[in-house]
Parts: C-alpha cells; structure tokens; sequence
C-alpha cells in the first residue's frame, strides 16, 4: 500500500458558548487543519490538528496547513501503515513543527485501523479501561458566572472539571473560592492558568487558597518557574505546556516537579509519539490527562482511542472537544454519557469526515 493523494482542508470551529476564555486569551472560533490521506488501494484516512489560536504554544493554524504541504510531496509514495517509517520520514523533512506532522501520523494510525479492520485503541495496545472520564471545562469569566456553570455543568453529570484562571491573580482567588464552594462532594476541580501567572502572583494564589481542595495545573510559563512555585504549593500539580519532549517528562519526575501530566497529541507530534510518552508515564508511575490542543469530532476521535489504552488508574481525564462547538465536521464521534465518553470500535478512528461542511481542499498532491 502507498500514499497517493494528500488532502489539506481548513475550518472554523465556532464556540456554542459564543467564546473560549482562558488566561489572557479569548477565541470566538478555532481554525482547524483536517487532512485526508488516500491511498493506491482505495483506503484513506483522516488527521486533524487544532492550535489553540497562534499565541497559545509555538504553533498556528497557517503553520499547520504550510507545514503539512512541506511534508506532503514527498510522502506521496510512501507506505502509511509503517509508522515508524513515516514518522522518520517527517523528521528528516521537517525539523520541529509537530502540531502540523500530528494530522498525518493521525490519518496513517486511521489507514492502518481501516487496513487491518481493528479500531485504532487495538492497535495502540489494547482496550485498558472501557470508558474515559471526561473533565469539562469552565471558561474564563466573572466568578459569579463561573460558579453558576460549574452548577450547571454538575447537572449534565460532569464530575471532573478545569477552571480557566491566570489572567489577575485576585481575581483568579475569588474566582477558585467562588467556584470551589458549589462543587459537590466527590467532585473534582482543577485550576488551569495556562502558564498565565507570573512567579510571584502564583507563589501568592497558592497561599492564599491553600485550604481549597483542588489540583493546580500549568501556573507560569516555564518549566522553572512552575518548579519554583511547586515548592511553595500543597495542592497535587499538573504540568501540561512545559512538557513538550520525552527529555522534560523525565526530568519533571526527577524533580518530583509534578503529580501528573498533560498529555497533548499535536503537541508531541502524534499518536505515534504520544505512545511513547504515554508508557514512559506508566513505568514511571506519572498520572495522565489525555487529550489535544483542540479540535472536532476528528480530534475527539483520537483522543478516545489513546485514552482507552491507559489504565484506568493512571488515567485522570481527557476532553471532548467537539461538544463545545456546534459544527460538525466529520460523523462517527465518540458517544458521550454522564460524564464519559467511548471510542467507536468501527475500523480506524471511527470518524468519516464531512466534506460538504469541509468544503473545497486549500491543498492537494497527488
């Protein structure tokens, strides 16, 4: 089997909620990147890759789609069910950029299901829990407005959830007291700054919401800085945007400088490379939440497959993107219920995508 035909697509992702807010950053929309890839036996896959926005992490939309069509030409030929090889490959083309190799590792593991009818999560080791719990997230607004959502999203029967937080720091601790105070007993609550606090100001939010029980996620930009404040901190940390290469994931555990981890697929350049940090965290006993920078029902899909084949208790939540956006763009997503969600077990990542909502490819080879 070899590639034939590359296919870059570009899309909105609308917010149902009219905005995204987190930090000091707020989207009415994402910009996606979906990637068909076809082949010379008529089976073709779909990736996509989802930057939050351009001044989130080093990566952009545009960067994803010039990226993928730096790659394309000379994948074209190439065997999609050997991984290994086109993950090789990408490297040798393109230096850095992982977000944009991300949507083609996707689309190969979606060939190589489709190939050798088995979903995706058999061939990334195995189904290791039958459901993933799913956290949902609250985003940045007053604190009033945030501790109503939580009671609302509490409802739905969502029990995990990541409040957005590091845009002021006194009014980030109101907000985690405003919230904190509404969750129900058994729940659990995270408080996301997105590497948005200063040092000093997170050193002061911690102290000032010690007796709040809740994990603390990503509190400043570097990997230092968040050490630094971990050793002034009682609540369990997560790293997420720091951990960016296999080499931070272990030094972090050297360091005891986290109790889990955030593991992004585009991030790390793809399931390919996901796997790897995902068993590194399960020898080193690291807890992990799985999930993408954003994206659809294409994204989701992926995310599913790898959450399934972490152990339940090494498995603390993961995100289902497509539900915050009224846009479908592919059919197939994973079926969501009282707070988790289930992988499809069709061949592949389960998804088809949409082109009638897709519209017309910005790129073809092939």
């Amino acid at each position: 089997m070899r590639i034939s035909k590359i296919s870059i697509y570009q899309v909105d992702l609308p917010m149902k909620e009219g905005a995204y807010s987190w930090s000091n950053q707020s989207y009415s929309a994402f910009d996606s990147t979906v990637v068909i890839v076809e082949t010379d036996e008529g089976i073709s896959g779909t990736g996509e890759t989802c930057p939050l926005g351009p001044a989130y992490l080093p990566a952009y939309a545009q960067g994803a789609r010039t990226g993928i069509a730096q790659l394309a030409p000379d994948l074209i030929g190439e065997n999609p069910l050997a991984l290994g090889n086109i993950n090789d490959r990408m490297d040798l083309l393109l230096k850095g950029h992982p977000y944009a190799k991300s949507a083609v590792d996707m689309a190969c593991w979606d060939i190589l299901g489709k190939a050798t009818s088995q979903p995706v999560y058999l061939l990334l080791g195995g189904l290791r829990q039958d459901r993933v719990k799913l956290f949902k997230v609250i985003s940045r607004q007053e604190p009033d407005v945030m501790a109503a959502k939580l009671c609302d999203y509490q409802h739905q029967g969502f029990t995990q959830f990541q409040m957005k937080v590091g845009e002021d720091a006194d009014v980030d601790i109101e907000r985690i007291f405003k919230v904190s105070e509404q969750l129900n007993r058994g729940n659990v609550l995270n408080a996301d700054a997105n590497t948005g606090w200063r040092q000093h100001d997170a050193i002061r939010v911690v102290r000032a919401i010690r007796d709040v029980d809740l994990y603390l996620e990503q509190p400043c930009l570097t990997y230092e800085q968040c050490l630094a404040v971990r050793k002034h901190c009682d609540h369990p940390m997560i790293l997420d945007e720091c951990m960016d290469s296999m080499e931070i994931l272990i030094r972090g555990w050297q360091d005891s400088a986290m109790d889990a981890i955030n593991l992004k697929i585009n991030r790390v350049g793809g399931m390919w490379k996901a796997c790897q940090f995902r068993d590194i965290c399960l020898n080193l006993g690291i807890i992990m939440t799985v999930e993408d920078s954003w994206g659809g029902e294409i994204a989701t899909a992926a995310i599913a497959h790898l959450a399934h084949t972490v152990p339940k208790e090494f498995h603390f939540q993961s995100s289902a993107f497509h539900e915050y956006t009224h846009l479908e763009i592919a059919q197939g997503a994973p079926l969501m219920e009282d707070g988790f969600m289930r992988a499809s077990n069709r061949p592949g990542l389960g998804v088809e995508p949409n082109l009638d909502v897709l519209g017309e490819p910005v790129y073809v080879v092939g």
